[in-house]
């Protein structure tokens, strides 16, 4: 079994589409300035079906991790134990996006020692080889390894 890819749909599309460029973007209602993940039709705070794709910085903090271990599916089981995380957005601290602390951006899930993770450690995206779908999933670097 391979990993699980995310399944691209019509609002999260341009989010892809920069991903596989190696930018980091989000939507923003275009008119409220609101950033907001994930993406959707409609502003949840002024109702706007306006929006716009805006670079961010990508650097943020872990707000949140896990450490999985076996059972697991069977294509992670090979990494185990290793980390999920939830990375707060510097630039934008209500959008917060899943991903893997790693050493490189092709490196394996279990690159980083999960005793290295901390709550609030800062990290910065980078992005990973292209996936069986061709999708480059951002993965985060501890900022200070």
């Amino acid at each position: 079994m391979s990993l699980l890819s995310p399944v691209v749909d019509g609002d999260g599309a341009p989010f892809w589409e920069y991903a596989s460029r190696g930018e980091l973007r989000v939507q923003t209602c275009a008119d409220c300035a609101e950033p907001r993940f994930p993406p959707r039709p409609c502003c949840p705070y002024c109702q706007s079906f306006g929006s716009d794709w805006r670079p961010v910085s990508g650097r943020g903090r872990i707000w949140s991790y896990v450490v999985p271990h076996p059972p697991l599916l069977p294509g992670y089981a090979e990494f185990a134990p290793y980390n999920a995380v939830l990375v707060e957005l510097a630039d934008a601290p209500r959008i917060r996006l899943v991903g893997n602390v790693v050493t490189a951006a092709d490196a394996p899930l279990d690159s980083v020692d999960p005793a290295r993770l901390r709550i609030g450690a800062g990290v910065r995206v980078v992005f990973a080889p292209p996936d069986e779908q061709g999708l480059r999933l951002p993965r985060w670097l501890l900022e200070r390894p």
